[in-house]
């Protein structure tokens, strides 16, 4: 028998719309419960707050992913039966794939793409009398993303590119219009990466044989077959979109630069660590996913409440980074709450919880840490640039969100990096790497 708390009405899909990232948050302050249900979806719920709700979320014994991700969400952001929506041994096996990937090696060649396309960047940069980062930095990540992953791209399309992988990402909480066009681009993509699977395949393109491409591309699944050519597109699209979407990331970093120049100061004077809490503190305090969503594999009970096969459980991840039982003052932009933070795989979830090499935690964390490194680096020691009054100030209503004014400098300069700036790496600290 259930004791947790629930959401009278028939469906609250349109105050989820309504409220944006804080929807279960909200309800959590409201009953004052780290687990209530609701409807969503036309569909009951139960959603799941803080720490302890992240372990069992995360307990593969007790959920799985299959059904868990709306069609919508896969037509467009992520791919169709790709590896979120995998369980059991084949998602082991794929994610292994992932996880090879994530060496300090290729972290290492990460970093020196990204600070050679900063240089670049820049330099063009000087020679406009506007830069709006956000879009800028979609470019450049995608410039990026294709160099190191192997993916050849002809210089008149890149942009082009970039705003599909953009409008993939954009279309994960809209409806309408930005739905339609996130899924347009899907298709476009799908179609130009699945080409060039078949042509590394057959030898007409060559790539490195340890590139992500020629390792999607060659990779077999459990039954020792290699991967249809469209699922590896789609597999191969999930390290390139990504690696775009730091564009979200960089723009509130520049926004956090921006409004705490002490931070400004102590990277670019090269304070022991501050850099990795400062890009830490703005995966924490800046939004981009509201919540994960699994559905019950085999009955159980916990909590006070007995879930049921196949219900959906929704884990509140922006709730939990903004929450008071966990981070001091989590309304306050703070790096040095890293300090002495402790490294749980639970209570920091920007990019999922658990674990990477066996669970669902995000494959490309530490491409996203390396490459907030590198570009929070570069634009507080390398580049020098006007800020004009704007509007900074982002909703917490729209999925995902960015400031308003996408962050526009003028008068960009930028320097020479030094050379002891070349050899970042951050997988050797991360406190989840178990490998």
């Amino acid at each position: 028998m259930s004791t947790i708390p629930e959401e009278k009405g028939l469906d609250h899909s349109h105050h989820l719309l309504q409220e944006g990232f804080p929807f279960i948050q909200n309800r959590v302050e409201k009953f004052n419960s780290n687990i209530f249900k609701t409807r969503v979806m036309l569909q009951n719920v139960v959603c799941l707050h803080g720490e302890e709700g992240a372990k069992v979320f995360y307990d593969f014994d007790k959920f799985m992913r299959f059904g868990a991700i709306p069609g919508r969400i896969q037509k467009s952001l992520m791919g169709e039966n790709a590896i979120q929506t995998m369980d059991g041994d084949a998602h082991r096996h794929r994610k292994a794939m992932f996880m090879s990937l994530m060496t300090p090696h290729s972290l290492h060649s990460l970093n020196r793409l990204l600070l050679d396309q900063w240089q670049a960047f820049s330099q063009k940069w000087e020679q406009l009398e506007e830069v709006v980062l956000f879009e800028e930095s979609q470019e450049l990540l995608c410039r990026v993303a294709c160099a190191w992953t192997g993916v050849p791209v002809n210089e008149s399309e890149v942009r082009y590119w970039a705003q599909d992988f953009t409008a993939m990402v954009d279309a994960f909480g809209g409806v309408g219009p930005r739905h339609w066009r996130g899924r347009r681009a899907r298709r476009r993509t799908e179609k130009w990466v699945e080409q060039i699977i078949k042509d590394i395949r057959k030898g007409k393109i060559t790539v490195p044989d340890q590139s992500p491409a020629h390792v999607i591309a060659f990779h077999r699944d459990l039954e020792d077959e290699l991967l249809d050519p469209r699922m590896a597109a789609i597999e191969l699209i999930n390290l390139l979109r990504p690696m775009v979407a730091i564009a979200w990331y960089i723009t509130f970093g520049a926004v956090a630069l921006h409004e705490h120049p002490v931070a400004r100061q102590k990277i670019a004077e090269g304070e022991e660590n501050y850099l990795e809490w400062f890009v830490q503190e703005v995966r924490r305090y800046y939004p981009f996913g509201p919540f994960l969503g699994n559905r019950v594999k085999n009955d159980f009970s916990w909590g006070g409440h007995d879930f049921q096969k196949g219900t959906l459980v929704l884990l509140d991840m922006y709730g939990a980074l903004h929450d008071p039982q966990i981070w001091e003052h989590p309304d306050q932009f703070y790096p040095y709450r890293f300090r002495d933070w402790k490294g749980s795989a639970y209570d920091f979830i920007p990019q999922g919880g658990g674990d990477h090499f066996t669970g669902h935690r995000c494959a490309g964390e530490w491409v996203t840490i390396e490459a907030m490194k590198v570009s929070m680096l570069y634009l507080s020691k390398y580049l020098e640039y006007d800020v004009p009054p704007q509007d900074l100030s982002f909703s917490l209503h729209r999925m995902p969100t960015y400031p308003k004014s996408k962050f526009i400098m003028r008068q960009v300069r930028g320097r020479q990096v030094a050379e002891e700036d070349t050899g970042m790496t951050t997988l050797s600290k991360c406190p989840f790497h178990h490998g």
